[in-house]
């Protein structure tokens, strides 16, 4: 037993010994020699080392320092690593494809290697000398599992379907990642949307948002309590651990106080999700509106008779109720280069096209003619009541008949001023298209709407402080110099062109809006 009781301690002392010598895998000293810092490499970006050191963690400028020890990279043949987990929506197609024309735009060659279920790496090379400039190793999971390997620092960037949930902020901060949840820390690469479908032979053609959530908690189980046969209900999901998943979890369930039934369909992604209900003539599925396949997508209606369909227009102006942005969540510390010129790159127009051709919903802003509003007009007529209102709606068609809409719009988070992630978004790429000149020498005027529930002329105040804050947003994330060339004003209307009905939480949510329009 003595012999066993010495062997284990000799064994600790030496794994004590070895994580020791791990911790100091790596000592930087200033040129002169005067200073000299100790500790465990946790990366370098080709300029400048990350270090855990007993101070905590710190950035060293790699041009003032020379490194000694075993984990000192190469200088001369540096190589970016850049890992990232996550969604498989956002990872199957519209990253990588996002990674190939970043590598044709800045010169590359990109070379993808398979690496077994679900992992593959792209490779960048110098189109000349063939070396490798950087990797880009993906890991295709959920959102779930792409921040816990962000909080393992087992990835540098998390693709997710859903916004980053409180907790997970909390984690994040504890981990010196930074604020998640800030505009800063995430991407929008591209919109999409969570679309309700049926099987192409299912009579039923719409549904409301309470219909749809009383359907996924179980309390409608029966397709005659909404217009169709006298049959059961099955209910198709994808897994708990999706993005999308969450998302009906967060947007649909949770608000309702509803839990979701038990006996629901699983799939691993939308494209077995879509097939499944195909088949299934009594079957009621959600997927990402980019892969609804051959199954039919329900429109949402409403008691007062307002329809809404995901399509590119009202997914990207955010009218549709369940728009689902594609995150990229990118934490606070310092990546390489390449990796700062990709994350650049994700916000430009030919980005953008890139999205689009992967069959996703772009941001790029569009103009929209008066007289291809939809049905938006004639909301507008059917709740102008009396006097007042006819007089609201004339002045309303007065202003807007010389103006287009851009599809860039703005809603604010669910009882809060704070703009949602859609529209953060929205606030950045505006910003930076009045830097670029593109709306020099016009006019945008940012006008509120409301809701209908209250006084008239209240709405209507509510609404133009709403059009002011986000004209004030705009102008605070642009430089003065470039103020000059454009003009910005605001409006308001109120409760005159709702999108959806003020019977329920979610329409109300949709009504209350700023749009963007432009002389």
């Amino acid at each position: 037993m003595r012999h066993l009781r010495a062997a284990f301690w000799a064994a600790l002392i030496l794994l004590a010994t070895a994580l020791a010598a791990q911790a100091q895998d790596v000592t930087l000293r200033s040129r002169d020699g005067a200073i000299e810092l100790s500790g465990t490499l946790l990366g370098f970006d080709g300029e400048f080392y990350r270090v855990q050191t007993r101070y905590g963690e710190l950035t060293v400028d790699g041009s003032g320092v020379a490194c000694d020890g075993p984990g000192c990279p190469s200088l001369t043949d540096f190589v970016a690593e850049i890992s990232i987990s996550g969604s498989i929506t956002v990872g199957d197609v519209l990253l990588p494809a996002l990674v190939e024309g970043f590598a044709l735009q800045d010169g590359y060659s990109a070379e993808r290697v398979n690496e077994g279920a679900r992992r593959f790496s792209y490779i960048l090379r110098q189109p000349e000398s063939g070396t490798i400039a950087a990797r880009f190793h993906f890991r295709l999971t959920s959102t779930d599992e792409g921040f816990a390997d962000l909080l393992a620092d087992e990835a540098d960037l998390v693709m997710a379907l859903r916004e980053i949930r409180p907790e997970e902020v909390n984690l994040a901060k504890q981990a010196g990642l930074g604020t998640l949840d800030d505009a800063k820390r995430s991407r929008i690469l591209a919109l999409d949307a969570m679309t309700a479908i049926v099987a192409p032979t299912n009579p039923v053609s719409a549904i409301s948002m309470n219909e749809l959530s009383r359907v996924l908690a179980g309390e409608i189980d029966n397709w005659r309590e909404l217009g169709g046969p006298d049959a059961p209900i099955s209910v198709h999901l994808l897994h708990p651990r999706s993005g999308i998943a969450q998302a009906i979890d967060d947007r649909l369930l949770r608000p309702a106080s509803r839990t979701l039934r038990p006996d629901v369909v699983r799939h691993e992604t939308n494209r077995l999700l879509s097939r499944s209900v195909m088949r299934d003539p009594l079957g009621i599925g959600i997927v990402s509106h980019s892969e609804v396949g051959n199954a039919r997508p329900l429109a949402l209606n409403g008691s007062c008779g307002f329809t809404l369909t995901a399509d590119r227009l009202t997914i990207k102006t955010e009218d549709y109720p369940l728009t689902a942005p594609m995150f990229l969540y990118v934490p606070a510390r310092r990546l390489p280069k390449l990796a700062r010129d990709f994350l650049a790159y994700l916000r430009s127009g030919p980005a953008q096209i890139i999205a689009r051709r992967a069959g996703f919903v772009d941001q790029a802003p569009e103009e929209v003619e008066i007289n291809a509003q939809g049905d938006r007009f004639a909301n507008a007529i059917r709740v102008a009541a009396g006097e007042p209102g006819l007089a609201r709606l004339k002045r309303m068609v007065d202003i807007l008949t010389p103006l287009r809409r851009l599809t860039t719009s703005f809603r604010f988070e669910p009882g809060a001023t704070r703009l949602d992630a859609q529209s953060r978004s929205n606030l950045q790429q505006l910003a930076r298209a009045i830097e670029a000149g593109i709306y020099d020498g016009r006019q945008l005027v940012f006008i509120g709407f409301s809701d209908g529930r209250g006084a008239a002329e209240l709405n209507a105040r509510i609404a133009k402080q709403r059009a002011l804050a986000v004209k004030q947003a705009v102008e605070a994330s642009v430089a003065k110099t470039h103020l000059e060339h454009v003009s910005l004003s605001t409006d308001a209307f109120g409760e005159a062109m709702p999108m959806a009905c003020d019977d329920t939480g979610w329409g109300r949510q949709v009504n209350r809006r700023v749009e963007v329009w432009v002389r």
